[in-house]
């Protein structure tokens, strides 16, 4: 983002504050019931959408250094993500080609090779099949080459490892993005890491937990004992970038902000911007950190969710006041998004009461209604 667009949006939200008005969009949408709770439709999604686009996988600090390894599910593939010798990043099915048992069971490490636990077959962590346990006298005339690891596309972009599910080839991160490469420069995740993170299964449609990030409606009487005094009452601001949209909350202190002399103004300190990264990631980015909130469905009403604290990357994490200082943080993202999710559960039991058959999104709810036009052309696309 460059210095021009920030102050751009500060005045964009400032000038909404002043006229105490609200980011409207031009009319009140609806939103089908069946959307999140249909089987058949849950089913195509997994398929169109987290099985075949490009996505997050990991942050590049946690495969940090040669021949780091992490396994990982997303959306029912279990994954191997390596890092050669030479720093390059691979993505992998974390499946033996013999007889399909899961390789590698550890969940991190440093490894060149490795041997599944069944007969012995050895890949590299460039995929390669290098042993196979008696193949002259029981694999005769096999060919080695065809019988590595499955690749997965892999790139590796902006302190991010990302993975196209759907294809070998390495996604094009830069026009994935739709614009939003220079805001991805912009807030420096590549020069983060992981300090705290955590995961639990939510009893709710993944898209329920995306749509709670979407708008701030809801601030101040679902959080008014967490962040809810600390934010303006129901103002916002969103933009889309292709599939991904770009949401901004300004925080209690816009109006001192702007009290500052232009040069002295910052957006990540007066707002919290929530990068929706179309279809499985959302990134909270504030003032000196970043969490990343990973929503991957299990089912139609049940989603694996991961948060993570990203911190500067040279925090000391043995300096006892710097580690509360990190918890305490996490431990607000943990209890202020739980409050969501819990919300999240509640609406997924109400939808099968037969009450709704279709949901209403105000016109300060917009980026709600566009997040699921996205999913929709994706599905029909698909199809």
């Amino acid at each position: 983002m460059d210095r021009a667009t920030e102050l751009e949006l500060l005045e964009e939200l400032a000038g909404l504050r002043e006229a105490q008005s609200f980011y409207l969009d031009d009319a009140v949408t609806t939103s089908p019931v069946a959307r999140y709770t249909c089987p058949d439709r849950f089913t195509r999604e997994m398929q169109a959408l987290f099985r075949s686009m490009p996505a997050v996988a990991a942050h590049s600090r946690e495969l940090a250094g040669p021949d780091a390894f992490l396994t990982r599910d997303h959306a029912g593939l279990p994954l191997l993500l390596t890092r050669d010798s030479d720093g390059g990043a691979h993505a992998f099915l974390n499946v033996c080609r013999h007889r399909g048992t899961r390789l590698v069971g550890a969940a991190r490490g440093c490894r060149r090779r490795f041997t599944c636990p069944y007969h012995a077959w050895t890949y590299d962590n460039r995929g390669a099949l290098t042993g196979l346990t008696h193949g002259a006298a029981g694999f005769p005339g096999v060919d080695r080459a065809e019988l590595g690891l499955q690749r997965l596309g892999c790139t590796e972009a902006h302190g991010w490892i990302w993975i196209a599910p759907g294809t070998g080839a390495a996604p094009e991160i830069d026009g994935f993005l739709g614009g939003l490469a220079g805001d991805f420069a912009w807030f420096g995740a590549d020069g983060l890491r992981i300090v705290h993170e955590e995961r639990r299964e939510w009893a709710a449609n993944w898209k329920i937990l995306y749509e709670g990030g979407l708008e701030s409606y809801h601030f101040r009487i679902a959080h008014k004992d967490t962040i809810g005094p600390f934010f303006q009452d129901n103002l916002s601001s969103y933009r889309m970038f292709g599939r991904h949209i770009r949401s901004i909350l300004p925080r209690a202190r816009l109006d001192a902000e702007m009290a500052l002399r232009e040069e002295s103004r910052s957006l990540r300190r007066a707002t919290n911007l929530v990068y929706s990264v179309f279809p499985s990631s959302q990134l909270l980015v504030q003032e000196d950190h970043i969490v990343w909130i990973q929503a991957l469905p299990l089912a139609p009403d049940l989603t694996s969710v991961r948060l993570a604290t990203l911190a500067p990357a040279d925090t000391d994490l043995a300096d006892p006041e710097t580690v509360r200082h990190w918890r305490k943080n996490h431990d607000i993202t943990v209890r202020t998004l739980s409050e969501d999710f819990a919300i999240g559960e509640s609406i997924q039991s109400g939808l099968l009461s037969g009450a709704n058959t279709k949901l209403h999104f105000g016109r300060f709810e917009g980026a709600l209604d566009r997040f699921n036009r996205i999913v929709e052309q994706e599905l029909a696309r698909a199809s």
